[in-house]
């Protein structure tokens, strides 16, 4: 199950009825996305880009573990913007706090697209991008 800040209110969204694909650039890296598969991980809201970016191993910075608590997990959305769930007020006040801020800016952790477009670009900035990889414990 995806992760919740317990002082936000209900911000449930209805997931896809049907597989689509998000690009993650500057990479390039195409994921399909099968709404089955959900949740991939316990960060960020269930089918969240960062959800899904995480479970195709791309990492995106994400300090508050995914719960609108911090703006690290701040991205572009180049391309189907209008199929990602809208942004709460607590949201676009984080957003606030981003560096590089866009009219297509999101918090990863929060935007869930509804695989209406049938294809996302996602861009990661590149001062969201953590090239440190920790070895497993």
């Amino acid at each position: 199950m995806g992760a919740t800040n317990p002082q936000q209110g209900n911000t449930s969204t209805e997931l896809p009825g049907s597989a689509y694909a998000i690009t993650f650039l500057p990479a390039d890296q195409r994921v399909e996305v099968n709404p089955a598969e959900l949740p991939y991980s316990r960060d960020g809201r269930v089918g969240s880009l960062l959800e899904i970016a995480l479970g195709h191993d791309i990492e995106i910075d994400h300090a508050c573990g995914g719960v609108t608590a911090c703006a690290t997990c701040h991205v572009i959305v180049r391309a189907g913007l209008e199929s990602c769930s809208p942004a709460t007020e607590d949201e676009e006040d984080m957003l606030d706090l981003a560096p590089g801020l866009t009219p297509e800016s999101r918090l990863a952790c929060q935007a869930v697209p509804d695989g209406s477009c049938g294809e996302l670009v996602v861009e990661i900035p590149e001062w969201n991008r953590n090239l440190v990889q920790e070895a497993p414990h």
